[in-house]
This record gives C-alpha cells, sequence and structure tokens, in this order.
C-alpha cells in the first residue's frame, strides 16, 4: 500500500476526476485501507459539489469586492508558507474562478494540516456576503449547507469521540435556542441511536443540529428558528433531505439512505418530536 505522503499530492486531483487510470486505482487502494485519507476525501468532495451547486445562483448574484479580497488573503497566506502544492491549483478552485472572476487568486488547499478547517473556511469563502441572501430563498442552496455540515460534524464527532444523553441534549436546546424539546422516545425502534447535539452556524445564523446514526451510520436533525419552508424531499450532495416546518422552525433530516429506510426514518422523527 502507498503511504500517505505520495498519496497527499493525488487526492485533490483524483476529486476532481483528473487522474489516469493507474493513479487512481492506487489513490483508491490507498483510502480503502486509510480512514484519515478516506475522510479527507469525503469532506474535498463535499466542497466541490457545495461550490457547484451554489454555481448559478452566485453568477447572478456576482461576487463582491469583499469576498475577492478574502479569497486573494487566503491565497496569500497559503502561499506565504511555501506548500509544494501552491504552484497548482485544484480543479474546486477553478471551478470557483469560473464565476468570481480572474482577480481572485487561490492557493493550493490540499495540505493535510487541517482538512476539516479549510473545508468550513472554503465553503464560508465561496459563499461570501451572498450566501444570507441564497439560503434565505433557495431551500435547496439551504440543504447543500447543511448536507456539508452534516459531513464535517461527523468527521470530527468521530475525532472527539463524545456522546450525550437525551436529557443533556434537550437540556442545551432548551438553553441556546429557547426550544423546550423533547426528542423521540425509543429511537431504537428505527434504528436510530444518539449522539449528540452541536451548534452550527448557516446563512441566516445559528441551526441547531442534532446527531443520530442509523445501523451506524450518521444521521443529522437540523432545526432552523425564525425560518419556514414548504414541505419537501431533496436530493443533495449525495444525501436525501426531508424538510418540513412546524410554527416558526423548520427541520431538515440529513442521511445517506436508501429512499425507503430514509422517508420511514423521516417520519419516525416528524411525528415523534416535540
Amino acid at each position: 500500500m502507498s503511504d500517505c505522503s505520495s498519496i497527499d499530492p493525488l487526492v485533490t486531483p483524483y476529486v476532481d476526476g483528473e487522474l489516469p487510470g493507474a493513479d487512481r486505482e492506487a489513490v483508491a487502494q490507498h483510502l480503502r485501507a486509510c480512514p484519515p485519507c478516506r475522510a479527507r476525501v469525503v469532506v474535498e468532495q463535499a466542497v466541490r459539489d457545495l461550490v457547484r451547486a451554489r454555481q448559478p445562483a452566485l453568477q447572478r448574484d456576482q461576487a463582491s469586492d469583499l469576498l475577492h479580497a478574502k479569497c486573494a488573503a487566503l491565497g496569500a497566506s497559503r502561499g506565504s508558507r511555501g506548500s509544494k502544492g501552491s504552484e497548482r491549483t485544484s480543479g474546486t478552485f477553478r471551478t470557483f474562478r469560473t464565476f468570481s472572476t480572474s482577480r481572485t487568486t487561490a492557493g493550493d488547499w490540499h495540505t493535510r494540516a487541517a482538512p476539516l478547517a479549510l473545508a468550513a473556511t472554503l465553503v464560508l469563502v465561496v459563499a461570501g456576503a451572498s450566501l444570507y441572501q441564497l439560503t434565505a430563498r433557495s431551500t435547496p442552496v439551504m440543504a447543500a449547507e447543511l448536507a456539508a455540515d452534516h459531513v464535517k460534524c461527523f468527521l470530527l464527532q468521530d475525532l472527539i469521540g463524545t456522546e450525550q444523553p437525551a436529557g443533556a441534549v434537550e437540556y442545551a436546546l432548551a438553553s441556546k435556542f429557547g426550544w423546550p424539546v423533547h426528542l423521540p422516545e425509543r429511537p431504537d425502534r428505527a434504528a436510530l441511536e444518539l449522539v449528540g447535539e452541536r451548534t452550527c452556524l448557516y446563512g441566516q445564523g445559528r441551526v441547531a443540529h442534532i446527531m443520530y446514526r442509523h445501523e451506524g451510520r450518521p444521521v443529522s436533525l437540523f432545526m432552523l428558528p425564525n425560518d419556514t419552508r414548504k414541505d419537501e424531499v431533496l436530493d443533495t450532495l449525495g444525501h436525501g433531505a426531508a424538510v418540513w416546518s412546524v410554527g416558526s422552525r423548520t427541520f431538515v433530516l440529513i442521511a445517506r439512505e436508501p429512499k425507503m429506510d430514509f422517508e420511514r426514518m423521516a417520519r419516525f422523527v416528524r411525528t415523534g418530536l416535540h
């Protein structure tokens, strides 16, 4: 098996589909045996897909001078660290340049040091000043952003490994959001296991993130305060997203499950949450 240092410069072109067959197979073989590199690929793929999903909306809104400045600063800060990868620009940033104009120069971002933080930074930079307007008017964009948070938070959870009981989660949500929630009882009846809660940031402010696992696989329930959307089920970034509203709160269930399992899980959560 190839070691991580030899695979490192190949990861971004692998994600962008630019590797020839032999190199692509070498990376795929390494990923099957290396969870850290595999996790990194998941993050890069999620960010790439998020960038491309937002491209039409961002083309309409055009990037602001502030966004150009942020991207230039990000590229300069990475270039000053002398990364070997600064000589090439990833396909994800090439995608970004197509709608942010040639004034933006960004260095390569495939250094292993902090892939999770860098992925989160890229999401914020790409979104820029337009993110508030985009998530406010577009449910697909909102769902894509939450799906990226779903991936990021579970990667962090795998590193941290802490879990919270239902009572602690309910107390945290009441204190942070003024939401006196009662989580669905007996989640095991739906093959769900509670992991805990986090507070995430998205285009319109803070969002509550309740984390479950379904037969070991990640499931996220997001609650968006002061937000109302129509009921719908979307496909986003390779995940299902069930959206519904109760009063002034919108809920979004995110999971990568077969359609029937996902729909059954969404019904259980929706009817059990009160």
